[in-house]
């Protein structure tokens, strides 16, 4: 796991990227907050779908939301970075539309996109 942070509209993110899965189930995903807050002291944070597991993109599982709740309990706020336009699932699509209108969790095609949705909230 690589992080860096960038400043825009005077707001700190964290920037991870990684080619290995950081969030598996709600435990790696504390874990995974927790250890960005500490290196960093962001509570905002970009990572690449890629450090996902494929679970989380299928509802059916609970996953997304179980995980979402628990960054939204800990006031850290997430951008994931990737292609979404693999999934074919409505409740998915509707799920990404629904939380890109809120101001908990971004699904952005670039990283560009998600820090300047991350610094607008």
């Amino acid at each position: 796991m690589q992080i860096t942070t960038v400043k825009e509209n005077h707001v700190e993110i964290a920037v991870v990227s990684s080619h290995e899965i950081l969030i598996k189930d709600v435990q790696s995903a504390l874990d995974f907050m927790a250890t960005v807050q500490y290196e960093t002291g962001c509570n905002r944070i970009v990572l690449n779908k890629s450090a996902i597991c494929e679970d989380f993109f299928h509802l059916r599982t609970r996953l997304a939301g179980e995980i979402l709740q628990k960054f939204v309990n800990y006031h850290v706020k997430l951008a994931i970075v990737g292609d979404f336009t693999v999934y074919s699932s409505k409740s998915l699509k509707d799920f990404i539309y629904e939380s890109n209108n809120g101001r908990d969790l971004y699904f952005c095609s670039n990283e560009k996109q998600a820090v300047e949705k991350l610094s607008l909230v």
